[in-house]
């Protein structure tokens, strides 16, 4: 626990124990030839550490230079050192941007998605929109900086001032270090240009990076300074070009270094389209490389770009290549070997250079047809789809039974974290690598991991790319109206609507509301045209849920009134409980508790005539919140504490701890006050084991307001700032203001004039933002 600061209020964040298992985690391999580069670094370091007292902390350092000259790896060691040097004990946050790949860009939005959840907040909590995030964001550095834990943000491959400044810290005391191949002049950062290397440190790292290799005894370099001069000129003092010319003559120990010069020679002056030095150099590095490559591995780099996400697996690289995943983890490992291949973090994973990728495609178009593109795309698709469907179904909270590849829920969580951002990519492609079906099939299955994982940016942009796939398909099938394309046209549309749901569900958590609603009323069209009651049922009582969130209360209990009754004319008892549920839920909020009452205890009647002893627990908790509504406290302290059994005995953590925070509520109010406390107590220490911040702050509100009954004031005003904080991080404005307000009564109450004042003026700000009188 730590005290810090959110504009004028004082409040308490609880940080988890480490950002990562180590403090370079997710850092880049250092290369461990990093010749030509320290007097760079001796620049950059002074700007990474902590300010002599009553000095400003460097904030902001900004390294630029050409593709290939080396930024990335000036940062990882400025990085690596500054760990080192104990300037940053809480560790490196870093973050490749890909700015200058239009097919693998993260936006400021994502890249923030992915800091936070690095940073230690549960999935299920991140709150949504840029502003949002980069709010929790910076308020999380701060947190980590007031408890001595400084933060180092390494943003690399940043393409404009835009995507790079929402990532960067202003606490004043975390830093941030930024790559990019443009001067960024407008973050207000301490600005580093690094050129290309000289004639005479490129012919230093040549020969180091060649010794490195080879050994010692390899003196090719030093033997003939002619030749390692030709070399450095022409592989114009770019780092990246010099450990590839370096990686030729290991690989042919008896070639002289003055034969590689005069190939480099003849590829460099061949390139005549190519204006740029840095590009020739590169190109022709890349062309000598390549062509000492066999069959076998030249294949396979030209397939590697069918990859549309940031890495893969040496196994995803085994489906592409049709090959046994031994004989090509040894093939990718001589690709890394050739500095053609990058190794990821994450060993068994491997990327490309941006350059390196439009070099291997290239060629991979030219040897399309040799090297059976097509279907080596297919069959890494293939793998995708069946290794994320055998994957999907272990997703929700509760153990499934093991599916094909995955023993447990756990291991089928760690690929689909793993392989996210490819799956996301692959399912988004523009043919020639993407494929429609492939499309259909993620966007579908997907679904419900990215929901569980709150990628609801993720899920929006597969349900729309999967839309537009689907109506271009149905198109199609018009055109030639056989009893098959008839098939496939209803199939087709049964699947766009089930989409539209997912896009209304992301929209909706993205807080995109009167959008959510168009995606269901379209949804619910489209099943109408189709006659299935089911699928309007459920898409009808998606809209009441909308309609809810839009305070269009009316419409809604109109929405799952006919829900209820369209599931009814389908007889599913449970569809139309879950429909009665949801109205019941409405019509509380509309002040109709008598009605609200007859329909809950309906709902739970239909549970328990079905058996679902799951759901039912969950409508007499809503029944119970009824009563208590009505003044009924003491029929639902029994009611609560009945649920609270059945949620245990389904093994319903999340129920139960719902079912005691209703029984807290429903015991105070019956006078008994020590039992309330206790009660709630309970409420949230659960909550934290479940990492669940949001249902923590709601318990700690109800809480803090039970404790100055116990004569525990200042206890409820820790308990109310923290939970402020918690509503904060999870994104609930509406609470977070209430608990603000809270806070500033049980300040007044305790005598604490200005704190109260902050706590209130807090309060009124977020209320103003959020449109409230």
């Amino acid at each position: 626990m730590l005290q810090a600061k959110y504009l004028s209020v004082q409040f308490t964040v609880q940080l988890p124990p480490q950002i990562a298992p180590t403090a370079l985690a997710g850092l880049p391999m250092p290369s461990p030839v990093f010749t030509g580069r320290d007097a760079d670094l001796q620049r950059l370091l002074p700007n990474l550490a902590p300010a002599a007292a009553g000095s400003r902390v460097t904030a902001v350092s900004s390294v630029a230079g050409l593709a290939g000259v080396g930024k990335s790896q000036l940062a990882v060691h400025a990085a690596k050192a500054a760990v080192e040097a104990d300037w940053f004990p809480g560790g490196v946050l870093y973050v490749n941007l890909f700015g200058y790949d239009p097919e693998r860009r993260l936006s400021p939005d994502q890249a923030l998605d992915d800091l936070l959840r690095a940073l230690g907040i549960p999935d299920k909590h991140l709150p949504q929109g840029l502003q949002n995030r980069e709010r929790l964001y910076r308020t999380v550095l701060a947190g980590y900086a007031a408890q001595d834990r400084r933060i180092l943000v390494v943003v690399d491959n940043a393409s404009s001032n835009e995507q790079a400044r929402p990532l960067l810290p202003t606490d004043g005391s975390c830093v941030a270090l930024v790559t990019s191949r443009h001067t960024l002049d407008g973050l207000d950062a301490r600005l580093h240009d690094i050129d290309v290397l000289s004639e005479e440190a490129s012919r230093l790292l040549l020969d180091e990076a060649l010794r490195h290799q080879r050994g010692d005894g390899d003196t090719r370099i030093t033997d003939d300074p002619q030749a390692a001069a030709a070399i450095s000129r022409l592989c114009a003092g770019l780092p990246l070009a010099l450990r590839i010319a370096a990686s030729i003559l290991a690989s042919a120990p008896r070639r002289p270094a003055a034969d590689l010069a005069a190939d480099l020679q003849a590829e460099h002056t061949r390139l005549d389209t190519l204006h740029r030095d840095d590009e020739r150099a590169v190109r022709a590095a890349f062309d000598l490389s390549y062509r000492l490559l066999d069959p076998d591995h030249a294949r396979l780099f030209r397939l590697l770009p069918l990859n549309a996400g940031p890495d893969l697996s040496t196994v995803s690289a085994a489906w592409l290549a049709d090959l046994d995943p031994r004989r090509t983890g040894r093939i990718i490992q001589d690709l890394a070997d050739a500095h053609l291949v990058e190794p990821a973090q994450v060993w068994g994973r491997w990327g490309l250079h941006d350059l390196v990728r439009l070099y291997a495609d290239e060629h991979g178009r030219a040897e399309a047809e040799a090297d059976g593109r097509a279907d080596a795309g297919s069959r890494l698709h293939q793998h995708y789809v069946t290794t994320a469907a055998a994957a999907a179904p272990l997703v929700p909270p509760r153990d499934g039974p093991a599916s094909p590849g995955f023993a447990d829920r756990t291991s089928a969580l760690a690929w689909l974290d793993q392989e996210r951002a490819n799956l996301v990519a692959t399912a988004v492609a523009r043919p020639p690598i993407g494929l429609p079906d492939t499309t259909v099939e993620l966007s579908t299955g997907l679904s419900g991991y990215l929901a569980y994982r709150r990628r609801f940016d993720d899920q929006l942009a597969l349900a729309d790319a999967a839309q537009v796939v689907l109506r271009s398909r149905v198109e199609e099938l018009m055109a030639r109206p056989t009893l098959e394309a008839v098939f496939r046209q209803i199939k087709d549309r049964h699947t766009e609507a089930g989409l539209l749901s997912n896009t209304a569900l992301a929209l909706s958590e993205l807080f995109r509301h009167d959008e959510a609603l168009a995606a269901r009323l379209k949804s619910i069209e489209i099943f109408q045209q189709l006659g299935d009651l089911k699928g309007e049922a459920l898409a009808t009582d998606g809209a009441g849920l909308t309609l809810s969130r839009l305070n269009r209360r009316e419409e809604a209990t109109g929405a799952h009134q006919r829900a209820a009754e369209l599931y009814r004319q389908a007889d599913d008892q449970g569809g139309e409980a879950g429909a009665l549920v949801h109205l019941t839920n409405v019509l509380r909020l509309t002040g109709r508790l008598s009605e609200a009452l007859e329909t809950g205890f309906r709902a739970v009647q239909l549970f328990h005539e079905i058996g679902d002893n799951y759901r039912l627990a969950t409508a007499i908790d809503n029944c119970g919140a009824l009563l208590q509504s009505g003044g009924k406290f003491e029929e639902a302290v029994e009611m609560h504490s009945q649920t609270a059994v059945m949620h245990r005995e389904h093994d319903n953590k999340e129920g139960e701890l719902a079912a005691l925070n209703l029984l807290g509520s429903a015991l105070f109010h019956v006078g008994r006050i020590e039992e309330a406390g206790e009660t709630l107590a309970k409420v949230v220490a659960g909550s934290r084991e479940l990492d669940d911040v949001h249902r923590t702050a709601a318990a700690l509100n109800d809480l803090a307001g039970v404790l100055p009954h116990l004569g525990r004031r200042d206890e409820a005003i820790e308990l109310l700032t923290e939970a402020a904080t918690g509503f904060a991080r999870a994104g609930d404005l509406e609470r977070e203001a209430m608990a603000f307000r809270n806070l500033g009564l049980a300040l007044d109450k305790a005598d604490r004039p200005e704190e109260a004042a902050r706590a209130h003026a807090r309060s009124a700000r977020i209320r103003t933002d959020l449109g409230a009188e």
